[in-house]
């Protein structure tokens, strides 16, 4: 095992900006209960290109390695959970927040953060998925657990050539729903009909600001991940006991509503938690993410990008300029 490795490390400037460099760190010892990961793959999240601009409502201490995800094998483990060889992924929980993340070569993580590599994924692909597919797959779940089927009517997804929309649009086309893809981007219609979309709407013609409480129903549930207006708009788009989840808000994190799409329409309303949601609840739909839920267009989802090309990537996701996701190799 080498002694050293190379990562990604945001450090603050003397001018109070940020910047990030490939540096080598030394592997240290291993505390009780603690594992050591090689990370084979990470992927680029939002919450990633925060941490790297000096967020500190993401990360506190600087210098830091943000990814907060990671993909690989166990090569020393304190833990009698796991061991030498173990095929793992690890996602959320601290990791890339205040703990060192993925974008380095290794990461030393509680045993707690980590759930074996999925039958049917390879490290490769799970990190397709990364935090943004697993956020997809627990909106997905949340709405065929409230009783959403493809013959209820059209899915609306805001944000929809994101990391957790794109995902999230190739699921549910894949399940058999009708899928109307939300987008600023007119660029991206080919893109979004590539992964099944049957409809594209302008987020521009989409955003209401008339201030009434209802609109015209037109879709059985949605899946938001901007926040703001666009969330606003759709709780007021839905059909009768529609169900719409949120988990994001790079549109806003306001929500001017009214009760009366709650009280006269029996819509709900669900927050969709990827980064504390205990290990039980992760499991099967991590499992369902490579079976039966997997796109077969997933790897054309993401691009394969080095250690080297992560603050470029950083710059487009941070922009809004991302399309679909970034998965980052460590090693050569």
């Amino acid at each position: 095992m080498a002694k050293t490795y190379q990562a990604l490390e945001t450090a603050e400037q003397e001018d109070g900006t940020y910047s990030s460099t490939i540096v080598e760190k030394q592997i240290e010892d291993i505390p009780d209960g603690k594992v050591l990961i090689r990370v084979e793959y990470s992927s680029l999240n939002y919450k990633d290109a925060l941490s790297a601009k000096g967020n500190k409502g993401v990360t506190r201490n600087y210098p830091h390695t943000p990814g907060i995800d990671a993909a690989g094998s166990v090569e020393v483990s304190s833990s009698s959970l796991w061991k030498s060889g173990d095929q793992v992924l690890v996602t959320g929980f601290d990791l890339g927040m205040n703990t060192n993340g993925g974008f380095g070569q290794y990461i030393v993580v509680p045993e707690s953060w980590i759930i074996k590599l999925p039958e049917g994924l390879t490290a490769k692909e799970a990190m397709i998925y990364g935090t943004a597919g697993f956020t997809a797959g627990l909106s997905v779940q949340a709405l065929l657990r409230n009783g959403i089927t493809p013959e209820k009517g059209t899915v609306a997804v805001s944000g929809s050539t994101g990391g957790v929309g794109s995902v999230a649009v190739a699921i549910l086309a894949k399940l058999g729903f009708q899928v109307a893809a939300i987008s600023s981007k007119e660029e991206a219609i080919p893109f979004l009909k590539s992964l099944g979309a049957a409809e594209i709407i302008s987020r521009q013609d989409f955003e209401d600001n008339s201030g009434k409480a209802l609109l015209k129903p037109r879709f059985s549930a949605a899946i938001d991940t901007v926040g703001g207006n666009i969330l606003a708009t759709l709780i007021k788009s839905l059909h009768y006991e529609g169900v719409v989840t949120t988990c994001g808000m790079v549109g806003g994190g306001e929500l001017n509503t009214t009760v009366f799409p709650f009280i006269l329409k029996g819509i709900q309303l669900i927050g969709i938690d990827s980064v504390e949601i205990p290990l039980e609840k992760r499991i099967p739909v991590w499992e369902n993410l490579g079976t039966h839920w997997k796109p077969q267009q997933l790897k054309d989802l993401a691009k394969i990008i080095s250690l080297e090309e992560i603050p470029e990537y950083i710059d487009r996701i941070y922009n809004g300029k991302m399309q679909g996701r970034a998965v980052v190799k460590l090693w050569r």
